[in-house]
């Protein structure tokens, strides 16, 4: 089940009022929405967006009673502008972005998101509608060493990523790499074994790397960050939760870029859950909320 990480912090943050227009940019299984929409009774509306296609198929059976007030496209958030003009949603107080993966792909997608299930290596959020039809397995299977050792170094900041890719190599040699089990074996046999013991899994930042090269994730936030500002109202507020150092580094460089222009910083430092959120949601451990309030281009908070 998804559980909303953060979710009492992000309303505290966006500050939902009567009649209000929201923009959840990955809106997933509905969570952080629903509560945004509870709070913008009777009459304010939600822009959700989702990449993946079967995400908004199933959240459009659980928002059946909000019809009239959530808009649901699949699109990729980096595209917002377009978004909204082609949907007119206007008027927008606040956005929430949250870049963590859903449950849903981790445990239904059969997309090989995760390292405990034996799944085809393809890792795309929208698999339905890829320009590139870049997957993992392609990457495993035909990038350089070069590449890979980057990838997972840059992307995952694993601290074997050139033994983990000349095992990929080696491997690839003798059979194409399929699936996430084989993936987890590679990793296994190129690590040492105190590294196999620790509290995160061994194969999880190799997971996560492929996974960011595969839907070029830091270029997309990138790219949707100032779109959120043009796109907020003067006092509209942008909440980014992040579970990456890299993630987390381009919104809090972001935001301050911002400060002698449009923004005021509402988060000195990231907000990160409470320790009784954490052992409800182990996944919410690595969560960072960090907001920014947009003001007028003459006035300056500092």
């Amino acid at each position: 089940m998804h559980i909303p990480v953060l979710q009492k912090e992000v309303l505290q943050y966006l500050s939902p009022e009567p009649n209000e227009n929201f923009i959840d940019a990955t809106i997933s299984d509905g969570g952080h929405a629903l509560s945004i929409i509870d709070k913008t009774q009777p009459n304010g509306k939600l822009l959700g967006i989702d990449w993946d296609k079967e995400i908004i198929k199933n959240l459009k059976l659980k928002i059946k009673n909000f019809e009239k007030r959530i808009v649901l496209v699949s699109d990729n958030f980096a595209n917002l502008e377009e978004i909204v003009k082609h949907t007119k949603f206007s008027s927008v107080q606040g956005i929430l972005f949250d870049l963590g993966m859903s449950s849903w792909h981790l445990e239904e997608s059969g997309r090989g998101f995760s390292f405990l299930k034996n799944e085809p290596l393809d890792m795309r959020y929208n698999s339905q509608n890829s320009l590139t039809g870049l997957t993992a397995e392609r990457i495993l299977n035909y990038y350089s060493f070069l590449e890979i050792e980057k990838i997972l170094r840059t992307y995952g900041e694993e601290r074997f990523a050139k033994k983990i890719a000349e095992r990929i190599i080696e491997r690839r040699k003798i059979k194409p790499i399929e699936s996430t089990f084989q993936l987890v074996e590679i990793i296994k046999n190129a690590t040492p074994l105190w590294y196999h013991h620790r509290r995160i899994h061994l194969a999880t930042k190799t997971f996560q790397a492929l996974r960011i090269a595969v839907n070029d994730e830091l270029n997309n936030l990138e790219r949707a960050l100032p779109q959120a500002v043009e796109i907020l109202k003067l006092g509209g507020r942008l909440a980014v939760i992040s579970f990456h150092s890299l993630e987390d580094r381009i919104v809090k460089n972001f935001y301050r870029s911002r400060t002698s222009m449009d923004l005021k910083i509402l988060t000195k430092k990231p907000v990160r859950p409470a320790e009784e959120e954490i052992k409800i949601n182990p996944r919410a451990r690595s969560a960072k909320l960090r907001a920014a309030q947009k003001y007028a281009p003459q006035y300056n908070y500092e």
